[in-house]
């Protein structure tokens, strides 16, 4: 069931990011070249790996130790404010690497060092968006990131994902968190032998309300 809804919004968004793809890719082709396309190996579903596609939003390097900043162009600076070079993303749900909701894919040299129980967030399809998403995005650390993650697996519900959906809408209108201090993906990676914060278990009944969990809750 939730792979046919994954399906539906896939085609539906289809109908707005292909011929909104199309321009894009000719605006990245006219000023940065090719490719159009970004590929980078990310980890999905139970650890199975797999190609992430993204619009491409960062120039060649000029010598080879360039740092990955002054790289962005203006455009790709756009794209990833606005988060429309994840659209390339749609073929990876259609293939099934992805579902729509679903913790965010990382990258193999991190989830190696995932303790046993982080590994419990690969459970899932990773998702174009999530509920470490809307929380926070890259403005909150990696550990409570991954406890987000853990919570949605343990009380997802349609309700939830609906909230999510809308949550990802609001983000899209009024981007924020895209990074924080220290880069995209600060606090990373995290030592394996590092003490696991405590899982957060809440009341069954809660689910529904999906309640908004502040950072100091994650944490007890």
């Amino acid at each position: 069931m939730k792979r046919g809804g994954d399906l539906a919004v896939a085609a539906l968004a289809g109908i707005i990011a292909v011929p909104l793809g199309l321009v894009i890719a000719l605006l990245i082709r006219a000023t940065m070249g090719g490719p159009v396309i970004f590929r980078q190996t990310r980890s999905g579903r139970h650890g199975q790996e797999f190609r992430i596609l993204k619009f491409r939003t960062m120039r060649d390097k000029r010598f080879e130790d360039e740092p990955d900043a002054p790289r962005i162009t203006r455009l790709g600076a756009l794209l990833r404010r606005t988060s429309l070079d994840e659209l390339p993303q749609l073929w990876n749900v259609v293939r099934g690497d992805m579902a729509v909701i679903g913790p965010r894919p990382t990258l193999p040299e991190q989830v190696v060092h995932y303790s046993p129980r982080q590994r419990g967030r690969l459970a899932l399809r990773p998702g174009l968006t999530g509920w470490a998403q809307i929380r926070g995005r890259n403005s909150i650390s990696w550990p409570e990131r991954i406890e987000l993650d853990l919570w949605y697996i343990d009380h997802r519900t349609l309700l939830l994902d609906l909230r999510i959906l809308v949550g990802t809408a609001r983000m899209l209108l009024r981007p924020t968190g895209i990074t924080a201090a220290g880069g995209v993906n600060p606090g990373f990676p995290i030592p394996a032998e590092a003490p696991a914060a405590p899982r957060v278990v809440l009341p069954r009944q809660a689910t529904a309300a999906a309640p908004r969990l502040a950072p100091e809750e994650l944490r007890r």
